[in-house]
């Protein structure tokens, strides 16, 4: 059944526009360039779930960010990075297979109109969560 999943996620990474995906080994730091954020994601086993950790800077001066969500079994975390209004932004998927977790290459993804509606002085909070496929 895992090797199934794995498949289909394979596949449905590769069918939204990735190049491929990547298993990740629990406590292996896996690379990642989004634009120009550059940085490390990895994981480990918790008893609620995988706790990923995706860790990102635009440049050595700079302060990092760190993003942590813990997954359980067929949930996707989405690490967006968005470019100028109109342009594409940059996507990295990170998706919990049952006992694996599937990274992605970075790929482009069509802004929506809303998403060009945003601007950064928005009072709206921003969150990050982890859904179902």
């Amino acid at each position: 059944m895992t090797r199934h999943f794995c498949a289909f996620a394979f596949t449905l990474l590769t069918v939204t526009g990735s190049a491929a995906a990547s298993e990740l080994a629990p406590a292996n730091g896996h690379s990642i360039q989004l634009g120009n954020f550059s940085g490390a994601v990895y994981y480990t086993v918790e008893q609620d779930g995988y706790r990923v950790v995706a860790t990102m800077a635009s440049g050595a001066e700079q302060q990092p960010i760190r993003v942590v969500s813990t997954l359980a079994a067929g949930q996707r975390m989405t690490i967006s990075v968005p470019q100028a209004v109109g342009q594409p932004s940059i996507d990295f998927d990170i998706v919990r297979d049952g006992k694996a977790l599937l990274v992605s290459d970075p790929i482009l993804v069509p802004a929506t109109a809303m998403e060009n509606d945003l601007s950064l002085n928005s009072t709206q909070p921003t969150t990050v969560s982890a859904t179902t496929p």
